[in-house]
């Protein structure tokens, strides 16, 4: 019986089948979104967080170019939509440079957010839209 277990066990050490570990490709380009409170523009703790992890992650690469989007609801002036989502690219952008994604081209730009039907609402306080959309163009050093 003993010899038995023991010719079980040494066929199921045969078969196991081979762990299979993934594999992280180096400099392929990182995407994050960065969240602000309602008509704030400061990178908060958790943004902050964010940030430093994608520099982080970005470190042996070769920075090609930095995509920032900052984006805001549809509440308020367009204009004053406009103006707050080029300041969270702005504080984003500063944000990044201090973490030493620096001496790279910053494509920076601002969206209000379409306005939003929704019965007699014209304009909708959407926390989703209240980002910055960030993309590190990466590539490998030379």
């Amino acid at each position: 019986m003993v010899l038995l277990a023991g010719a079980a066990l040494a066929a199921c050490a045969t078969n196991t089948p081979k762990t299979q570990v993934a594999r992280f490709t180096p400099c392929e380009d990182i995407k994050v979104a960065i969240y602000f409170d309602s008509g704030s523009a400061t990178v908060n703790k958790d943004g902050r967080a964010v940030l430093r992890g994608a520099a982080q992650q970005a470190q042996g690469c070769k920075v090609q170019r930095v995509d920032v989007i900052g984006l805001a609801d549809a509440v308020g002036a367009p204009d004053a939509n406009m103006a707050l989502s080029e300041k969270r690219a702005a504080s984003v952008t500063k944000a990044l440079r201090s973490y030493g994604v620096s001496n790279v081209q910053v494509a920076a730009a601002g969206d209000t957010g379409a306005v939003i039907q929704t019965g007699s609402q014209t304009t909708v306080a959407a926390p989703m839209r209240r980002r910055a959309d960030v993309i590190l163009r990466l590539s490998a050093n030379p």
